[in-house]
């Protein structure tokens, strides 16, 4: 019996499912939605013309470039074809794509655009094993012998015999390398993570019994796909459950896409979450006293619902009634100015969340399921249900899978979705997986209920010039809390003691001087740095003497992916701020 995998799914899909939509994008206008039976079809011509390039059983292949149709055809074609799909991210600068390209040795990369083709023209040169670069469908022709159109990449197929793909997909072992998801490297050059066919089917598939999703729902690709968890919303469960998804027009375009597709599944990394949280605070801080009073009880009622929900309860009968009134009277008209009106499964993932955000967005009836987890255990360690929920906690072990703590505190994960290795990087391996534990670099603790809170990463500990060992991540959530705050970063390792430099929510911070009568720039605003002192200072009383901050600057600007301060999952690179920030952080140790 052949081997489950993504991409016989897909095909399985092609067969029973072939004339309900697999996809849509958006075309004159207009959402234009493509079949199962058509998606298919598509993934095995691409599997043919991969073929017809020479690419081997276990050969890397590339993509580049933002969410499209291609993207995901060619990934799964590639791994119909036994090659080994990698993507990179649209923002990664030239060197980062060579660096990339180069490591997994790929033969063929895919790329969106001519601005995509520029990264990989600048260093075609140092790329040895490089033989094509196909163009997705949007770009113009490129006058280059190493480039082909998506077209003429496909008509390189015709002579290919359906058969050769066929033997290629039963040739498939669960234990092969399914795909490479290239780390956003936080502290050096990314690691190429080895995921399995087997890795991928079965977290899928898990995730699909877990959340009930089946091939009614709808979802929105808009996050970049060389990250597993939008790989999981995209390409897995859709592929084992049979559900659809809408591509972006592009990132800007996502809150009025989100409008028009209203879907019913919705993932979002935490500042996606956050830019939708002020804009909505910004929206009730308009509202007429009357209306204000309204929208204020409907979201406590909200609130009310969710609470019992989180804990699979269900509310009585007064309560539902209040809650009805307040669907018909607020909550359905705020859902569907967000784009979730049909939304039953909001998810947030890839970096901790504020449990205040994800108590507003369950006053809003948008109750948010945090997952937590890594590439290297094909994303999910831990998830928040819709019946045993707790907000800030990263919720119960994922279904089939062992998570306990090292002495130290590190998580620990062992199960069907902890990955192979490290491409080319044995010891990386060695050191990540041991006696088939995957050691997570995170820190954390079980409660009574058995939820699990992570409380740092063992290589963000700061150590002092006393030698105190201090994890950063409660001090930085405790002040990220503050309305004004929209990042901070804590700093201190070989100091003698704790400082923070952070960012303002320039909404917040404008609104806070609008209703005191304030002009000028927030940065320089005497009452806004004495605000965020008073909040540094309720902080600091529930912490040691040496765990305190005890001075803090606001940076002139937001940290960027473009200025190297943050991964393209916007995680923060301390090294990076600490360089770019150096002279203001210095200033905070002068005597």
């Amino acid at each position: 019996m052949p081997v489950e995998t993504i991409a016989s799914r897909v095909l399985h899909n092609g067969d029973f499912h072939g004339d309900e939509p697999a996809y849509y994008e958006k075309i004159d206008d207009a959402w234009v939605a493509t079949t199962w039976r058509g998606y298919a079809s598509e993934v095995i011509a691409v599997a043919r013309s991969l073929l017809a390039l020479g690419v081997l059983p276990g050969d890397t292949v590339n993509i580049l470039g933002f969410n499209r149709p291609e993207w995901v055809i060619f990934d799964v074609g590639a791994m119909a074809a036994g090659a080994v799909p990698a993507g990179i991210y649209a923002t990664n600068s030239p060197e980062e794509c060579g660096y990339i390209i180069g490591h997994s040795r790929a033969p063929v990369v895919l790329v969106e655009n001519e601005e995509q083709w520029a990264k990989v023209d600048e260093m075609r040169g140092k790329l040895p094993d490089l033989r094509h670069v196909v163009t997705m469908r949007p770009a113009g022709p490129i006058d280059d012998p190493l480039v082909m159109s998506w077209d003429e990449f496909l008509a390189r197929g015709a002579e290919v015999e359906p058969s050769r793909v066929e033997e290629r997909l039963a040739a498939l072992h669960p234990n092969d390398a399914a795909t490479l998801i290239y780390t956003s490297g936080t502290t050096g050059p990314p690691k190429g993570v080895m995921l399995s066919h087997d890795n991928l089917a079965w977290t899928a598939s898990q995730a699909v019994h877990l959340f009930e999703i089946d091939a009614s729902d709808f979802n929105v690709s808009y996050l970049p796909l060389s990250h597993i968890a939008e790989q999981v919303f995209t390409i897995h469960a859709p592929a084992m459950a049979g559900s659809a998804i809408y591509y972006a027009e592009s990132f800007p375009r996502v809150a009025d896409n989100l409008r028009e597709v209203q879907p019913t599944i919705f993932f979002a990394v935490p500042r996606v979450w956050e830019r939708f949280h002020g804009g909505v605070l910004e929206h009730l801080a308009g509202l007429a006293a009357p209306k204000a009073k309204v929208a204020a009880w409907a979201m406590g009622v909200a609130a009310a619902v969710n609470d019992l929900r989180n804990r699979g309860e269900e509310p009585g009968a007064w309560l539902s009634g209040r809650f009805r009134l307040a669907q018909r009277l607020v909550l359905r008209t705020a859902k569907r100015a967000l784009g979730m009106g049909a939304t039953r499964l909001a998810v947030s993932g890839a970096a901790p969340i504020a449990a205040e955000v994800l108590e507003f967005f369950s006053s809003l009836d948008v109750p948010i399921r945090e997952v937590y987890g890594q590439s290297e255990d094909t994303g999910p360690t831990t998830a928040n249900r819709v019946d045993h929920t707790v907000y800030g906690s990263a919720g119960p072990p994922f279904p089939g899978v062992e998570v306990r703590l090292a002495d130290d505190g590190e998580v620990l994960v062992r199960g069907r979705n902890v990955f192979l290795g490290y491409h080319r990087d044995p010891e990386a391996t060695t050191a990540t997986l041991v006696d088939g534990w995957l050691y997570s670099g995170d820190l954390g603790e079980f409660d009574d209920d058995g939820m699990l809170w992570i409380t740092g990463r063992k290589k963000d500990i700061i150590i002092t010039a006393g030698g105190k060992n201090i994890a950063p991540k409660p001090l930085e959530q405790g002040l990220h809390r503050h309305p004004l705050v929209f990042e901070v970063v804590v700093i201190g390792d070989r100091r003698r003691y704790l400082t923070a430099v952070l960012t303002l929510d320039e909404g917040a911070a404008a609104r806070y001087l609008e209703e005191r009568g304030l002009a000028g720039p927030a940065r320089d605003s005497e009452e806004i740095r004495r605000e965020i002192q008073q909040a540094i200072d309720e902080l600091n009383r529930h912490f040691a003497r040496t765990e305190q901050i005890k001075r803090f600057a606001i940076l002139p600007r937001r940290l960027s992916i473009e200025e190297g301060e943050l991964t393209a999952t916007l995680k923060v690179r301390r090294g990076a701020v600490a360089e770019h920030f150096a002279d203001l952080i210095e200033a905070m140790y002068v005597e």
